[in-house]
Order: structure tokens, then C-alpha cells, then sequence
């Protein structure tokens, strides 16, 4: 559920501006963002993975360019945020959610202090929810499923992602930019930027 007085941040990207607004109840994501956002940690910084009907992820400091496309040093944020997993936050379309390294090497699950990405996702059936829902950590409501099914998203990554917010405007920037021609690594060919974020609430 939106709720007005929550944190609102404008970015604006090389193909469009998109509002996100944070989380209250996962108070660690929500305030790291938010000093990253103000320290203009993002500015320049590219959308380095994108896969449709995935998403799409940015943060890596590696990835930042001037105007000129060119690659310049910033703030780095390196550290790792507890996993703030929450029932009532799934990963729809347009949530939007801290990336992380693997389980492999970090079985908690701990979040990137700076990685995100913005699901795009794509259409499920009901039984392809029914079978997921068997493994679950706690069944789809009904809002989760009307979501998945008609709207979109990723349930397979629920539980295992902190999901911190959710786009409230500027899905089609996010599709958009999901399509974009991209290499073996599935970063774009031709670099999609982030120009600025800022908090607008």
C-alpha cells in the first residue's frame, strides 16, 4: 500500500524520469539509500544489467560515466545490509529491490550497500503460482496473485531479495530500458545513465 508521507526519490535516467518510493518497515535499505542519494552517489552511475521480463540493475561504482560517456572514480559503497524480508513486499512489477552476491558465499542473504535493480518481470498462470506456493516461505495472498497474473513480476525471487520500495511512476522508462540491445553480460551497448537522484519527499 502507498503511503503519501513515505520517501519519494526522482530519478532521471537517459530515457526517462522515474519516481520510487522507500519503505518505512525496512528502516536499514530505506535510510542507505537514502544517505547514498544525498551523498549524489548514483549520478553517473550506469545501468550495467538488464534482461527483459527480469529487470533492470544498477549501483556498481565500476559502472559510472561523465556527460561524455567517459569513466570516472566516485564514492564507493562496498558494505552489506542484513536481509529485511518482509511478507507484505513481493517483487511485482516495478518493486523495486537490493541485488546481493550469491548464496554460495553469502548464505544470509546480506544486501549490496549501493547494487538495486527495478523488476520488470512478466505474466504467471495460476498454476505455475500453485506449484511455487507449495515451497513458499508463506502462501501468495490474493492481491500477490491478481498482481503476478495480471499485472507481473518475480515471484521466484520473494524471500530471497530485500525488496525496499516500489516505482511509482515511470514503468514504461523501466520497460524501455529492459529492452534495450545489450552484450554477452546483458550490459546495454550503449550506455543508459543515471543523470541524477534526488529525494522529492
Amino acid at each position: 500500500m502507498v503511503n503519501a508521507q513515505s520517501t519519494k526519490v526522482l530519478m532521471k535516467t537517459d530515457m526517462g524520469d522515474i519516481i520510487l518510493m522507500l519503505y518505512d518497515d525496512t528502516p536499514m535499505h530505506k535510510e542507505n539509500f537514502i544517505e547514498l542519494v544525498k551523498e549524489k552517489f548514483y549520478d553517473g552511475i550506469l545501468f550495467h544489467r538488464v534482461i527483459p521480463s527480469f529487470m533492470i540493475q544498477a549501483g556498481d561504482p565500476g559502472y559510472r560515466v561523465n556527460d561524455k560517456g567517459d569513466r570516472i572514480s566516485g564514492p564507493k559503497a562496498d558494505q552489506k545490509i542484513p536481509a529485511e524480508f518482509k511478507t507484505n513486499h513481493y517483487h511485482k512489477k516495478g518493486a523495486l529491490a537490493a541485488a546481493r552476491t550469491p548464496d554460495r558465499v553469502n548464505p544470509k542473504k546480506a544486501s549490496s550497500g549501493s547494487q538495486f535493480y527495478i523488476v520488470d518481470g512478466k505474466k504467471w498462470t495460476k498454476e505455475q503460482l500453485d506449484i511455487m506456493d507449495k515451497t513458499r516461505k508463506s502462501k501468495f495472498t490474493d492481491e500477490e496473485r491478481k498482481n503476478y497474473m495480471e499485472v507481473g513480476g518475480r515471484p521466484d525471487l520473494d524471500f530471497e531479495y530485500t525488496v525496499f520500495g516500489e516505482l511509482l511512476s515511470g514503468i514504461d522508462v523501466v520497460e524501455a530500458i529492459a529492452k534495450v540491445e545489450r552484450n554477452e553480460t546483458n550490459k546495454p551497448v550503449k550506455n543508459i545513465r543515471i543523470i541524477s537522484a534526488r529525494i522529492i519527499q
